[in-house]
């Protein structure tokens, strides 16, 4: 049987085809009683709107792309809860892509969203300096990255990685470690590299401590317990007091190769990782960690890319930056 149409609909409240359509599209500028009547009648016959031939004549749609890094990191759920939340009290569908980190993976997803005519791209780039996304915007698509800081050719919005690190390195120095070990990467990332620098940092302001850097292809629990397996074969003597996880998957590993080995935590190695996930207090030794805001980067992305459309040329691209803080807990307090 075919689907009721919006004549069907009009035909049984006693309306016009127009009016049926305002009340699809501008219902505030129908008439109370006119609206119930249209509501009836849509409810008798089952009549579902054609959103796709709707967006077809406006150009776009009401979806927005949010194209994250890794959809398995419980931070990149809490950000597109914060995306989330706003696109619903705005009529608003969000379409989860998940570039498992792979350039050629997220340029897939960048073209089928954009075939799509989708509102706008809210996204954690592979590379937040690919062309792609520029040329996105150029073609009429809005751009906003998140967790990355733009150069001024998109809104973004992001956290001082760099002050992140430092927090984490003054934290671990202060509590008497002078052999520290830091595990991420890829270190092309610009969270990696921030998180990092700001490390290195505070290493050699205090002179004597020293950093080993241990490089990680994926960011997540399996290579994180690789890392610890790793340094927990050196020998005493060389082997760090404490290690700076770039995010809390990997220091959840880094815990659980440090369990098997036998090293105690804080006590053998102090361990601090990044995002304050809820797995990281809810660990066997509960995780510090340099907190991010993720669900509020999640709304303010939104913001920032709902105010782009509603403005077009008008608009002028706006950098958010949010501070981290540091949770101290009992993996890196002092033994």
């Amino acid at each position: 049987m075919a689907a009721p149409s919006i004549k069907e609909v009009a035909q049984r409240a006693g309306v016009s085809v127009g009016t049926v359509s305002n009340f699809l599209n501008r219902p505030w500028i129908v008439a109370p009683t006119t609206r119930q009547r249209i509501q009836d009648s849509i409810s008798t016959l089952g009549f579902v709107r054609n959103e796709a031939a709707r967006h077809l004549r406006a150009g776009h749609s009401r979806t927005v792309g949010l194209v994250v890094l890794d959809v398995a990191n419980p931070f990149f759920t809490d950000v597109a809860e914060g995306a989330e939340s706003l696109a619903y009290e705005h009529d608003t569908v969000v379409m989860l892509c998940n570039s498992k980190t792979d350039p050629v993976r997220e340029g897939h997803h960048l073209d089928q969203l954009e075939q799509q005519r989708v509102m706008g791209i809210l996204i954690t780039p592979c590379d937040s300096a690919d062309p792609r996304l520029l040329a996105l915007t150029a073609r009429g698509t809005p751009v906003v990255l998140v967790d990355r800081a733009a150069d001024g050719g998109h809104c973004s919005v992001s956290v001082d990685d760099k002050l992140g690190g430092r927090l984490a390195g003054n934290h671990l120095i202060e509590t008497g470690h002078q052999r520290i070990a830091f595990i991420g990467g890829p270190l092309t990332m610009q969270q990696v590299k921030d998180r990092l620098a700001g490390m290195t940092a505070t290493v050699e302001k205090a002179g004597d401590v020293e950093l080993q850097t241990h490089e990680v292809d994926v960011m997540g629990v399996v290579e994180g317990r690789a890392a610890g397996e790793r340094i927990a074969q050196l020998p005493k003597r060389s082997r760090p007091t404490a290690a700076f996880c770039a995010n809390d998957l990997l220091a959840l590993g880094f815990l659980q190769a440090m369990a098997v080995a036998g090293l105690r935590v804080p006590q053998d190695m102090a361990i601090v990782g990044y995002d304050d996930i809820d797995f990281a207090a809810a660990a066997a030794v509960p995780l510090s960690s340099v907190r991010q805001p993720a669900e509020l980067l999640g709304r303010t992305a939104m913001e920032l890319l709902q105010e782009e459309v509603a403005a077009a040329e008008l608009h002028r691209h706006r950098q958010v930056i949010f501070q981290p803080d540091l949770v101290i807990r009992e993996s890196s307090s002092r033994p």
